[in-house]
């Protein structure tokens, strides 16, 4: 299927120009500007952080001794590589506000109040993940956070909650999160677990995957063990969640074991994995299509990331899941690529640099689809009931949706007619997935057959006044 072109906003700009531009500092992000400087391509990272590092390394560079401990030894070795990517050479643009990639690899951002371009040779996404929604009851008041914004405030700024807090969900930074309130001396009232006795069973299935990624799965196991002889209560097979309280939140009500059970908390912290941040994809109608173990949409590359939009690359968790390690081979696989493709490097070169790199992500990737199998979210948290809010900007519900499927709304892009679904500041990021999965379960459809919002810029907000300005 051909690309169709992204809506392009004119305006006379201040453009920049280089071989390659690359939009996010996380590790892909990084580790593909290193790649591509040592092999002679002029290069401009643009980020809106103003320290390279993305989410998973966020505030490395500057983050106290004693905050680094408190992360561990994975986030600390997110320094060596920002220390690399300081030492570069390369044009890190910070406090950088991405609005709109076009398919003439135009890069145009937002600093300091003025819309600023980039125009490149080739262009590498590695604009990383999202937190997938958790729509349970509950689940807009205030207190209620995901666990990956309370862990942006942790490497941020070292902030942590005074009082005890429930962490609730499935995945591994649930109990990474957990681990490190443990270490940094954070009560933690439960852990509440949703992931039940036949997840595990499933995920036998790819035991030999966990086997081969064995230091994962030690990693996995020792974070455990801390928290047990922390003796942080543990609730598992966790159904039927509920957010107390109607103003603020007061805690948490679950079944657990057959029984109903109540755990009180002014914070209740929510997460139930990752997923590929896609908004700069999909308003570039590039193709995409929905991945049924990880739940989510993904884009469609080469072995390199390379998008159907020619010399547009993605690399790191917005190509597909797979962690920091697999995040910053990706980038320097994408980095080698384009690099070869703006002859900086010749193709054999490419290949012979590449093999080592495709080796050792395969050695990363053996425990994926344990994981995945593992972790799979519940189809109660991902589909909620009528009453719960899908479309937090617009105030949707889930029973809205339905409705509007009731008199004739066929996906997404239709419920935004219907009732301003995914209009709101967030673009749809927050509820996309819940209204892609609400709409195809109602009309007994797969969500492949359901699709997404489509997505058009300007990806982060600008103004009527900042555009003319420029104009």
């Amino acid at each position: 299927m051909a690309a169709e072109a992204s809506p392009q906003i004119a305006s006379r700009q201040q453009v920049d120009t280089v071989d390659i531009a690359i939009v996010g500092a996380g590790p892909a992000g990084m580790a593909a500007a290193v790649t591509a400087r040592r092999h002679g391509a002029s290069v401009a990272l643009l980020d809106e952080q103003l320290a390279a590092g993305g989410q998973i390394y966020r505030g490395v560079t500057a983050a106290p001794p004693e905050r680094i401990h408190v992360l561990g030894p994975d986030y600390a070795v997110g320094a060596e590589l920002a220390r690399e990517f300081a030492a570069s050479g390369v044009h890190h643009i910070t406090g950088a506000a991405v609005w709109q990639v076009t398919p003439h690899h135009q890069v145009h951002y937002l600093q300091h109040g003025a819309l600023r371009s980039v125009q490149a040779q080739r262009v590498l996404l590695c604009t990383g993940a999202m937190e997938r929604p958790f729509p349970i009851p509950g689940w807009t008041l205030p207190g209620v956070l995901t666990a990956g914004a309370a862990q942006i405030l942790l490497k941020g700024s070292g902030m942590t909650p005074r009082s005890p807090v429930v962490l609730a969900g499935c995945g591994p930074l649930l109990y990474l999160l957990g681990w490190q309130y443990v270490q940094a001396s954070v009560p933690i009232a439960a852990i509440v677990d949703t992931t039940a006795g036949t997840d595990y069973r499933h995920a036998l299935r790819y035991a030999g995957g966990a086997l081969a990624g064995w230091r994962y799965l030690k990693k996995g196991l020792t974070l455990m063990a801390t928290l047990r002889r922390a003796g942080v209560p543990f609730y598992g097979g966790a159904t039927d969640l509920h957010v107390l309280g109607e103003h603020e939140v007061q805690g948490l009500r679950f079944v657990s074991g057959g029984t109903q059970r109540e755990v009180r908390s002014p914070v209740v912290l929510l997460h139930q994995g990752v997923v590929p941040n896609t908004q700069f994809t999909w308003s570039l109608r590039a193709r995409h299509l929905w991945d049924d173990a990880q739940l989510c949409w993904v884009p469609v590359t080469d072995a390199w990331g390379e998008l159907d939009i020619p010399g547009i690359f993605v690399a790191g968790d917005g190509r597909g899941i797979g962690g920091a390690q697999v995040a910053a081979l990706q980038g320097r696989l994408a980095a080698l690529a384009a690099t070869a493709q703006v002859r900086k490097l010749n193709d054999l070169a490419r290949d012979d640099l590449a093999e080592p790199l495709r080796a050792e992500m395969r050695q990363h990737l053996f425990i994926r689809s344990f994981l995945d199998a593992l972790y799979r979210p519940k189809q109660a948290n991902r589909i909620p009931a009528d009453s719960t809010i899908v479309c937090r900007c617009e105030e949707v519900t889930a029973g809205d949706l339905r409705g509007f499927v009731r008199i004739g709304c066929a996906g997404p892009n239709q419920a935004k007619s219907f009732g301003r679904c995914g209009m709101g500041p967030c673009q749809g990021r927050q509820c996309g997935l819940t209204v892609t999965e609400v709409i195809a379960h109602a009309r007994g459809v797969s969500p492949a057959e359901t699709g997404y919002f489509r997505i058009r810029p300007p990806i982060k907000p600008i103004t009527l006044g900042e555009l003319a300005h420029e104009a």
